[in-house]
């Protein structure tokens, strides 16, 4: 079955003619980097492809003829660039001027920065192709511009004339240019070295995971307000703390995950069915490791056989904090059930809650060895118990929507 792109109109070009002179005997476009051996090159095709662009052109150079037979093997086309010892810009205009007829944007990457996510390149090419859009978008982490610039096919006849210096970032300098907020580290994650290689082979399985500052990356992209945040930094801590008393006593959870998942657990709060709403925002991310963890953690039901994974750590962290205060799972059901006194039905759901959420924690504290308030307490969490007044403000919020 023939898939319609995405974006039809957009192109890509991989510029791979460098002579990787600082990787001694290393060839980057050609090291294996993804999951099954596939080269950096294939890593950045599949990103391109998997974010909606099926025209895709690598620029070679130094060892052309290998590049271009893995070009062949992957399905994209090549270009060489006999003058790849000038320099990279040499290269740019050469992929420029091989560029399909009928582009209308494209994106420009070395092969040096092979690990941005696809979502990445499918926000940016969604802000280009907005009217209001300026010739030149590039991603931001942080504050700071990564990989890939995309720009509008439009201005590459004025990129292809640039004589100066400065390469690329010059020659696009005087057109009107947008940074767009990415929740993507990746952008700036390239690999001149062979120390840098060595990192990058190690966060190529973790794509799918964010890291907790790109948990916080997307926390700001959703314009969360600061008590969402300082509720989901405090259900954090928590689940970190639970998770390495976990690991412990003998566990394998990934702490990185837990946390990461527990900062975005109420990612989607505001909305309707919000934990859905979370994990499908996070999955749309890239981040299909911590998209179900989201999405499950307003209740949770344990077989006694099954593990207690990194979605039991959340969940039930989420359970002792409320606001930024720490409380015992128990209390926190209790408040639900005093508010729904006169409500059979919705007593009958949160006692159901209340159960599963007991049973986790006891499973959770004979893996720990511990009670849980106490390894929480000596991680450092000390918030106390909230005032009176978060507890009216909940009783509001619970009145106001009707949920139990």
């Amino acid at each position: 079955m023939t898939v319609t792109p995405r974006f039809p109109l957009a192109c890509a070009v991989i510029l791979a003619g460098g002579l990787s002179s600082r990787m001694g005997a290393r060839f980057k476009p050609l090291l294996p980097l993804g999951a099954d051996g596939d080269s950096a090159l294939a890593v950045v095709a599949a990103t391109f492809r998997r974010a909606g662009v099926a025209d895709i052109l690598v620029a070679t150079g130094h060892r052309g003829a290998e590049v271009a037979r893995e070009a062949a093997r992957i399905g994209i086309r090549s270009v060489h660039n006999p003058n790849y010892e000038t320099g990279m810009f040499s290269t740019v205009k050469a992929a420029l001027s091989a560029l399909t007829p009928g582009c209308e944007a494209v994106c420009v990457t070395p092969v040096d920065v092979p690990l941005f996510r696809p979502a990445t390149v499918a926000r940016l090419l969604t802000r280009l192709g907005r009217p209001d859009a300026p010739d030149v978008v590039y991603p931001a982490f942080s504050g700071e511009r990564g990989h890939p610039p995309c720009l509008r096919a439009a201005i590459v006849p004025a990129v292809l004339a640039h004589m100066g210096n400065g390469g690329l970032r010059q020659a696009l300098s005087p057109f009107a240019f947008e940074e767009v907020p990415v929740a993507d580290a990746n952008t700036l994650a390239d690999m001149d070295t062979p120390d840098d290689y060595a990192a990058l082979h190690a966060l190529a399985p973790r794509r799918d995971i964010p890291t907790p500052a790109e948990a916080e990356a997307l926390l700001a992209l959703e314009n969360v307000p600061p008590q969402g945040l300082a509720h989901a930094r405090g259900v954090a801590a928590v689940a970190e703390a639970l998770a390495r008393a976990v690991n412990a006593g003998g566990g394998s959870l990934d702490i990185g995950l837990v946390k990461s998942a527990a900062l975005l657990h109420d990612v989607g709060k505001g909305r309707p069915n919000h934990e859905a709403v979370g994990g499908q925002l996070v999955a749309a991310h890239g981040f299909a490791a911590a998209a179900p963890i989201v999405a499950g953690h307003r209740d949770c039901l344990l077989a006694d056989d099954a593990p207690v994974t990194e979605r039991e750590i959340v969940y039930l962290a989420d359970k002792f904090v409320l606001g930024r205060w720490l409380v015992p799972v128990a209390a926190r059901f209790d408040q639900k059930l005093d508010l729904f006194a006169a409500d059979p039905e919705a007593r009958a759901a949160i006692s159901r809650r209340r159960g599963n959420a007991l049973r986790v924690l006891a499973r959770l504290e004979a893996l720990m060895g511990a009670k849980a308030e106490a390894v929480i307490d000596a991680a450092g969490f000390r918030p106390g118990p909230p005032p009176a007044e978060v507890y009216t403000a909940a009783r509001e919020r619970f009145a106001a929507r009707g949920d139990a």
